[in-house]
């Protein structure tokens, strides 16, 4: 008996140690990431890259304002396209669901969900740059959009589904109709859940580099409008990275920091909406 119970503590401790220094890599991996964008992006930082434009090759100076500014714009585009379609789409997968056709939505979402990126960026080339003939900054919002569908469509049919079944019950009780109970109870509920499934899918795609370099591609002035080729912050950094001067990888670490800023603040923002509960609507 004795043995026996040695052996457990034993194995709980060593388990307990593995479990340790696994989370304690994950977090200090994390950390060296945000270490090396700090360090490198931090003191290339200036007045003059959130508003100049590029340079042309080999020069030194210069920022990347237009990429800002297009990834506010391809991001803000992709949202107004895909939020409102995923979340319509989760509110059916969570009260309106027909067994045989929600099960095949929820499969072909989850699928999309895994999808490489670079697959939805050839899909948006083939059906939006190849009719039109020309990149645009709408069809770099089209490809994020397509990618932001899923995940707001599963997060907001989770969200809606934690709604207790006796809300349902209430408002069907005193007469509501089917829509008017979703409308007016269930999503109001839900609406913290929901709105920090958005503001996280959002981000998500905000990082999104191979579906641009396929639709929105790269401009190296302010953008022309949503039919013309249009600068984006990970675009950018992908060029800039790879390119064979030393100011434009210092621009790129720039970039990357004030990208993974906006990320960071995304997921912060996320978290304190959902940190205040779901809510409940009050009569």
């Amino acid at each position: 008996m004795m043995n026996r119970l040695m052996w457990r503590k034993t194995v709980n401790a060593v388990m307990l140690s593995l479990t340790g220094i696994f989370t304690v890599l994950t977090v200090a991996i994390l950390f060296l990431i945000l270490g090396y964008l700090v360090y490198y992006g931090g003191r290339s930082l200036d007045w003059n890259f959130f508003t100049k434009l590029p340079l042309p090759p080999g020069e030194v100076g210069g920022g990347m304002a237009n990429a800002i500014v297009g990834s506010i714009e391809i991001v803000g585009m992709a949202a107004l396209i895909g939020l409102p379609f995923g979340f319509l789409a989760g509110v059916y997968l969570a009260e309106f669901e027909d067994k045989w056709f929600a099960s095949i939505v929820r499969y072909m979402a989850d699928l999309l969900n895994g999808m490489p990126s670079i697959v939805v960026g050839l899909l948006a080339w083939t059906l939006v740059v190849v009719p039109t003939k020309g990149f645009s900054a709408l069809a770099g919002a089209i490809a994020l959009a397509v990618m932001l569908i899923p995940i707001v469509t599963r997060q907001t049919e989770q969200f809606l589904r934690e709604v207790p079944l006796a809300l349902r019950e209430g408002a069907l009780a005193l007469g509501a109709s089917k829509w008017r109970t979703v409308a007016t109870v269930v999503v109001p509920a839900a609406s913290k859940g929901v709105l920090t499934g958005m503001i996280l899918g959002v981000a998500r795609v905000a990082g999104e580099t191979a579906p641009l370099l396929f639709t929105a591609f790269n401009n190296q002035f302010w953008g022309g409008g949503l039919t013309q080729p249009t600068a984006s912050l990970p675009v950018m950094i992908y060029t800039h990275a790879i390119a064979p001067y030393d100011d434009w990888h210092r621009q790129a670490w720039a970039a990357g920091l004030v990208l993974i800023g906006m990320v960071l603040i995304a997921n912060i923002a996320a978290r304190l909406v959902l940190a205040r509960g779901i809510s409940v609507p009050r009569g």
